[in-house]
């Protein structure tokens, strides 16, 4: 199954969904391996750490350091990774509200983290934008 990639499709089905836990982006040394007893969300390697997304209790029950505190809301469509246009349209309309959106794509759907303080405004300004095409 290829996922959706007609955008006015992929923005009318995204049907947004704000999910319940707190979540941090932690930066460490070493593997992946080294950090799954975390039970990461994701994780991303760059050249200056390992990037994990790891519940708020976990980093701090482990003593890891962060700078911020997201909650993730899916977007429950199928999009495809070759879809042009989904991020740009869920950035852009909470960008207009003054709120930053930290996009990660998954296989199956898209995950939007913002910081939790904006969590319920963003959910609403996703929803009027599915609404609204």
């Amino acid at each position: 199954m290829s996922g959706i990639t007609e955008l006015a499709t992929l923005i009318s089905a995204m049907q947004p969904k704000l999910m319940a836990n707190e979540f941090v982006f932690c930066t460490v040394q070493g593997e992946l391996a080294d950090y799954v007893w975390l039970n990461p969300l994701a994780s991303f390697s760059e050249v200056e750490g390992l990037t994990l997304i790891v519940s708020k209790t976990t980093a701090s029950d482990a003593g890891l350091a962060f700078s911020g505190i997201f909650k993730q809301i899916t977007l429950n469509v199928h999009s495809s990774l070759n879809a042009v246009g989904l991020t740009a349209a869920v950035s852009g309309q909470l960008a207009a509200k003054g709120i930053s959106a930290n996009v990660f794509a998954a296989y199956y759907h898209d995950h939007i983290f913002v910081a939790s303080e904006h969590a319920t405004a963003a959910l609403s300004a996703l929803t009027d934008l599915s609404d609204g095409v």
